[in-house]
């Protein structure tokens, strides 16, 4: 890897920073067990960091006979949802790295797929009311207005720099000046899911990826990881520019 020097910093949510992906997978399992299926590894990878009704979406038309709408599932899965977010914790280094990046000032925001509400509820359980405190305005949603496209599609790392970190870093699907890309490449994303990686390298930014499953780097495709990593606890800061951890 090629030395970069990086100024910024964007993170994921679910997975990256909390083992809400758990809790997500447990609703949708106990969802699919009524009706007699299961919430496979291969449909968790299918679904995982898309918007939570296209998510709704592709797990209802890979089992066609679950007597569902779209609306009447999202309705499960919120009820559901809200009573695991106290059990939700932290992933490996998370506490550290976004406490060590916040102590050198380092520009930082969210970039989730989640929809605000869903957000709203995980981040109030006093153990994670605080850490996510410092993000308070500095979060980017899946379905933020104005509507954007969901990961893969780059529109939610760009509009968080562009509106979070007040980047001119151009827009999706437009054209991008030279100074544009320069500057993305100055955001350094963190990502656990293969939407979400995608994303970012079709954002010109560079990707710090730990997945979730060997499933994920099997379907990696066409995109190259800048990092690949098993835990947050096994990033170096000063590898990317970034001021290193106190010893």
């Amino acid at each position: 890897m090629s030395p970069r020097n990086v100024e910024y910093v964007l993170l994921d949510v679910d997975g990256l920073l909390i083992n809400s992906e758990d809790a997500y997978s447990t609703v949708k399992s106990n969802i699919l067990a009524k009706y007699g299926k299961e919430f496979t590894p291969e449909l968790k990878a299918h679904v995982m960091a898309t918007p939570a009704r296209e998510s709704a979406a592709r797990i209802l038309a890979t089992y066609p006979d679950v007597p569902l709408t779209i609306d009447e599932y999202l309705k499960l899965y919120d009820t559901a949802l809200l009573t695991v977010w106290d059990t939700v914790a932290f992933m490996p280094g998370a506490q550290k790295l976004v406490a060590h990046l916040r102590a050198h000032g380092v520009p930082m925001a969210l970039a989730t797929g989640s929809r605000r509400v869903n957000y709203t509820n995980k981040t109030k359980p006093a153990h994670l009311r605080d850490f996510f405190g410092f993000f308070v305005d500095k979060v980017v949603c899946g379905d933020d207005k104005p509507a954007m496209k969901g990961k893969p599609e780059p529109d939610i790392f760009l509009r968080a720099a562009t509106e979070k970190l007040g980047l001119d870093v151009g827009r999706p699907r437009e054209p991008c000046s030279d100074a544009q890309r320069a500057l993305r490449e100055k955001v350094l994303v963190f990502e656990d899911g293969l939407p979400g990686m995608q994303a970012a390298k079709r954002a010109g930014m560079p990707v710090v990826w730990i997945p979730d499953s060997d499933t994920e780097l099997e379907g990696a495709g066409a995109e190259e990881v800048d990092l690949l990593l098993k835990s947050l606890e096994d990033f170096v800061p000063e590898e990317w520019g970034l001021p290193p951890y106190e010893t």
